[in-house]
């Protein structure tokens, strides 16, 4: 059984809760969105098979327990599910990041569900399964990327309207490379913080640690 892979590498986990770790990503091939800020466009086409053992193959070979299985989006494929299985069998600490658009309810609920909730701002507002809301649980992540303001001002009504401070945790993280060019971007980043530190949620901020490492357009970082 096979997956497509567009790329297999260690790093540093750039986000989420998980910050710092040393992680594997399983970036996996194809996307059914656009977003405006989309920085693995090369992920959305082609790829190359790989079977589920070779991957875990790969994994085991690092010693690294933390793992990542992102894309795309990877949810497309219908192997994933028994990947993240098989990779929690072996032992690991398995994260499956996802644009939110795709049901999770097939993802075992012992992995970490990093779970988008496309703001406006993307280009994709309105891509959201609401259903996938049922399934989360105290281990799930939900993640907001904002373009302005006005984006994170969406994201607290959304979670104050469905009711999540307490539900998972909350991520957000300001927009690299957006198609509508954010003016003085230092400003705005600056400005995100006060207001994710006033609005009386539990957000996580998240700058994506390894952008501010390694170049924003590096691939496998």
């Amino acid at each position: 059984m096979a997956l497509l892979v567009t790329e297999i590498y260690t790093s540093l986990a750039g986000e989420t809760s998980w910050v710092g770790l040393p992680c594997v990503f399983i970036r996996l091939a194809g996307c059914n969105l656009d977003c405006s800020w989309c920085d693995t466009i090369y992920a959305r086409d082609g790829g190359k098979p790989i079977t589920i053992n070779e991957t875990i193959g790969k994994v085991k070979k690092t010693g690294v327990k933390l793992v990542c299985v992102t894309g795309g989006e990877p949810l497309l494929q219908k192997e994933t599910p028994m990947l993240v299985r098989r990779l929690l069998d072996k032992g690991l600490n398995v994260l499956v990041e996802t644009n939110g658009s795709m049901p999770i309810k097939n993802i075992p609920v012992r992995a970490c569900r990093i779970v988008d909730v496309k703001t406006p701002g993307s280009g994709e507002g309105g891509s959201f399964l609401m259903e996938n809301l049922r399934y989360l649980n105290p281990r799930d992540e939900l993640k907001f990327v904002v373009a302005g303001l006005s984006d994170f001002e969406w994201a607290i009504g959304f979670v104050k309207k469905n009711r999540l401070a307490r539900r998972c945790g909350l991520l957000v993280s300001p927009a690299w490379g957006s198609k509508k060019r954010i003016a003085d971007e230092v400003r705005f980043k600056r400005k995100l913080a006060e207001k994710v530190a006033a609005c009386g949620l539990p957000f996580r901020y998240n700058l994506q640690l390894h952008k501010v490492i390694w170049d924003a357009k590096k691939r496998g970082v």
